[in-house]
């Protein structure tokens, strides 16, 4: 019998979304504050500058409607985009990330498009090892004169992320550090001479 796994507090997988309780006041944010069933998710929106911004653009200019769960950074080109700047959108609060970029072959800048595609395949690893689930982060290719794909794709997504519910990546890593409280607790008890193991309890 493995005597340090067996006395080690076993530790709930909450980095799964798939066994978290959204909560409808998760975030602090005007967006997540409006009551029980009203909860919004909050969007962070990454467009290129010469394509998918200018249809941003285009589709606000045609008075298309489409939700305002979205918060646009411009950025020259997708190609920009580092898998660093998502993974600190979500730190920060955001309930799903957006990346919108030339089509390919239409690269302002030649293949700018295809490094955000090669660094999309590798994040999305990274994500699903976080458990956080794949519709959180979506690559669209959108050009200058889609404004009414714009309007599609931004409501679309806002309709997957309302039944997955808040991401609170923040308040997670905080349990998880509890978590690892925990363990490291354990850990110095069990190597430790002549000690009793005990029973632990989360802090």
């Amino acid at each position: 019998m493995n005597t340090l796994n067996s006395q080690l507090p076993v530790a709930p997988a909450c980095c799964a979304e798939t066994q978290r309780r959204p909560s409808s006041d998760e975030g602090g944010s005007p967006l997540n504050s409006r009551g029980p069933g009203t909860w919004q998710p909050k969007i962070a929106a990454f467009f290129c500058n010469w394509c998918t911004y200018t249809a941003a653009d285009l589709a606000g200019v045609s008075r298309l409607k489409y939700a305002a769960n979205i918060r646009v950074i411009r950025l020259m080109c997708s190609g920009r985009v580092d898998p660093q700047f998502i993974l600190e959108a979500f730190a920060r609060g955001a309930d799903g990330v957006l990346i919108g970029g030339c089509h390919p072959g239409d690269c302002h800048y030649v293949e700018g498009n295809y490094k955000m595609l090669r660094r999309f395949q590798m994040l999305k690893r990274v994500l699903h090892d976080m458990g956080i689930a794949e519709q959180r982060c979506r690559l669209e290719w959108i050009s200058a004169s889609e404004g009414e794909k714009v309007r599609t794709v931004v409501n679309d997504m806002v309709q997957q992320l309302i039944p997955l519910g808040p991401l609170n990546l923040p308040g997670r890593v905080v349990e998880w550090d509890k978590e690892m409280a925990v363990l490291e607790h354990a850990v110095h008890q069990l190597s430790t001479p002549n000690s009793q193991p005990s029973t632990l309890t989360q802090p």
